[in-house]
C-alpha cells in the first residue's frame, strides 16, 4: 500500500492539562502543544492553550465531544498537526474514549493515523493528594452523571461500591440541571455505609478557587458539590488525622485479615 502524505506529516496527541494549574501541566503535553498546529477541545479548556502564531484555536461545546473528535481525525488526515485538549487526564471520563469512539465507526484510512494518548494528573489524583491519602488502598472512581447512562445504573454501582468496601472518587456530581441525582447520592451512601463515613469536598483543586473540605455522609449536604468538585468518600478504614485546618485523610494500606 502506498504511504499518503497525510500519514507522514499529520498526528494527533490527546492530552490531559491537569486540573488547573499551569505546574501540573506535563512537559510532555507541553512539548506537544508547542509543535501543535491545531487545539481542538471544549472552549473552556480550549482557553486554557495560550494563543501564538501558527496556531489555530477551535472551541466547541461539551456536548460535541463525537463531532470534536471527528473534526480532528479530519484534520489530522490533511496533514496538521492537532492535540485535543481535556482537563485532567484524557483517559478519565474524557475525550480519549470518544476519539476511538470515531476512529472505530469512521473512515477505515483513519487506523492509519499517528495517534497517541498523552496522560495527565487527574482531579481524583489532585483532590487526594492536598488531603493525603485517601485512595491508599483499593478505590474505584464513579461519574454521576446520567447523562450517558441511567441513573439505575449509577446507583447498583454505588451500592456494589459500598458493599465492596472501596474508597470512592466521584466525577461531576451535581449539576444545575440534575441537581437532584447528588441528593439521591447521598442517601444511597448514607443507607450502605452509615453517617459517620467520612466524605471530602474537593472544589477547583489547584486553582485560585480551591476549597476543600472532610465531613461525615451524616452532615453532608448537597449544596457542598458541584460540577467542578471532585468528592471522595472514605471506605470503613478511611482515617483522618485532625490539625488546624483541613485535616489529613488516609486509607491505610492493609485490610484485616492480611499479613503483616
Amino acid at each position: 500500500m502506498r504511504t499518503h502524505e497525510w500519514e507522514k506529516d499529520g498526528w494527533l496527541k490527546i492530552v490531559g492539562l491537569g486540573p488547573g494549574a499551569e505546574a501540573m501541566i506535563t512537559p510532555e503535553v507541553t512539548a506537544a502543544l508547542a509543535e501543535a498546529t491545531d487545539v481542538v477541545g471544549y472552549a473552556p479548556y480550549v482557553e486554557r492553550v495560550p494563543p501564538r502564531p501558527g496556531l489555530t484555536r477551535h472551541g466547541s461545546d461539551n456536548r460535541e465531544e463525537i463531532r470534536r473528535a471527528e473534526q480532528a481525525l479530519r484534520m489530522v488526515a490533511g496533514g496538521h498537526r492537532v492535540v485535543i485538549v481535556s482537563s485532567g487526564d484524557p483517559g478519565v471520563f474524557a475525550m480519549s474514549a470518544a476519539v476511538f469512539e470515531a476512529l472505530e465507526a469512521g473512515e477505515p484510512a483513519w487506523r492509519a493515523l499517528d495517534i497517541q494518548v498523552l496522560p495527565g494528573i487527574s482531579a481524583m489524583l489532585a483532590a487526594s493528594a492536598r488531603l493525603g491519602a485517601p485512595l491508599g488502598h483499593d478505590f474505584c472512581c464513579i461519574n454521576l452523571s446520567d447523562n450517558l447512562k441511567p441513573w439505575a445504573l449509577i446507583e447498583k454501582r454505588l451500592r456494589l461500591a459500598a458493599e465492596a468496601d472501596f474508597a470512592m472518587a466521584f466525577y461531576n456530581p451535581r449539576s444545575k440541571a440534575r441537581p437532584e441525582g447528588f441528593v439521591r447520592a447521598l442517601q444511597v451512601l448514607r443507607e450502605a455505609c452509615g453517617p459517620e463515613r467520612l466524605i471530602m469536598f474537593a472544589r477547583a483543586v489547584s486553582t485560585p478557587e480551591e476549597a476543600v473540605r472532610v465531613t461525615t455522609l451524616g452532615d453532608a449536604e448537597p449544596e457542598m458539590a458541584d460540577m467542578r468538585t471532585l468528592v471522595l468518600v472514605g471506605s470503613s478504614l478511611t482515617r483522618h488525622i485532625a490539625r488546624e485546618g483541613v485535616p489529613w485523610v488516609y486509607t491505610p494500606r492493609s485490610a484485616p485479615g492480611s499479613e503483616s
